[in-house]
């Protein structure tokens, strides 16, 4: 059976240097492609080529000031954007292949070569907003990706989901006034970069279309995977997205030097499968991943593997893991969303 997963992946991603030293290191990727390199993985998959994203790709998110900021660094030994934000020589190539990176996933996608896919890229960009790098981000990767859907295939609603650490700021702003875009964001709260409170829910034509679920430290694989069987699948089901995007941060993996949750590849694999099936009933199965943080290598090798063979239908779920996920109490900010959002969607009313 022909494969019908894309993986985006390149080496120039690993020239990008954030700092020395940094957690979000070229070593990232390579632990990744070196577990698809030295497993049976590499022929499940489609290799996907990226190509540059242009000026004008860019503009589509960011303004030309801020993209010019960046490209001023081309070349140059070592430029400081931001406290967390550092460039070196590679670092503005790397950044627009990996938005082009997303665009050729979208394109695979529509032209029905691949029908999902993960865009193993670096550096992440849900930080990144129209005029500021930020928080290791130099251009927003996902919001770019979102935009060159709806404006190149037409595409009228989309579903981003961020489970990343931390709130993807950038990602809700470029949104937030929106009626195509549904923005889900599952994120440690309070914590970097302090946006994300459960009172954020989009402004104008996009109220209601921002759902926050900020969270202490502590939650795990049942939390996350009750947070987005009780919240984001009834949302979705009534927005009915016809694409969906993840921004697929690993730094919630138990044992991420950022983080303080306890997630697992298990985890990981269960909301993948979530999603996917939202993706089947909505979205004509056209589902695009792109990686944003996770620190802890071992970690977010692992993760990354449970959520490829989750995507090539090769999952490392059991019906007793699914069982497993189930017990337990729902964690109290499911009632807490609800209460927020039960104006703006009904069915969550129970």
């Amino acid at each position: 059976m022909p494969a019908s997963t894309g993986v985006v992946r390149h080496d120039l991603y690993k020239q990008h240097l954030a700092g020395l030293p940094h957690v979000e290191s070229p070593q990232r990727l390579q632990v990744i492609y070196d577990m698809l390199d030295a497993t049976d993985m590499a022929s499940s998959f489609v290799t996907i080529s990226p190509r540059p994203a242009t000026h004008d790709q860019l503009a589509l998110v960011h303004s030309r000031s801020h993209i010019e900021r960046v490209a001023a660094t081309d070349g140059m030994a070592h430029v400081s954007l931001d406290p967390d934000t550092q460039t070196t020589p590679l670092s503005y190539q790397a950044a627009k292949l990996a938005v082009g990176g997303l665009f050729s996933l979208v394109d695979n996608i529509f032209d029905g070569t691949t029908k999902n896919g993960f865009a193993l890229v670096r550096p992440p960009g849900h930080h990144a907003e129209r005029d500021r790098s930020m928080g290791f981000c130099l251009f927003n990767n996902v919001a770019l990706g979102a935009r060159y859907a709806m404006d190149t295939y037409n595409i009228k609603k989309i579903l981003i989901v961020d489970w990343d650490l931390h709130h993807g700021n950038a990602t809700q702003k470029t949104f937030y006034t929106d009626p195509n875009v549904l923005y889900f964001s599952t994120h440690q709260y309070p914590y970097y970069p302090g946006t994300g409170s459960l009172k954020e829910v989009g402004h104008g034509d996009g109220m209601g279309l921002t759902v926050n679920v900020p969270m202490l430290p502590g939650y795990g694989d049942g939390d996350f995977f009750k947070i987005l069987r009780e919240i984001l699948h009834p949302v979705a089901s009534a927005f009915k997205p016809e694409m969906i995007f993840v921004s697929a941060g690993f730094d919630t993996y138990a044992g991420d030097p950022l983080g303080g949750m306890k997630v697992t590849p298990l985890g990981y694999a269960a909301m993948t499968r979530l999603i996917m099936e939202l993706a089947r009933e909505y979205a004509s199965e056209r589902l695009a991943i792109t990686l944003e943080g996770g620190y802890n290598l071992t970690g977010l090798r692992e993760s990354v593997k449970a959520v490829l063979k989750e995507l090539i239908g090769d999952s490392i779920l059991t019906t007793s893991n699914i069982e497993d996920l189930e017990k337990g109490a729902e964690p109290f900010v499911v009632k807490d969303v609800i209460q927020v959002q039960r104006h703006y969607w009904p069915m969550l009313l129970r």
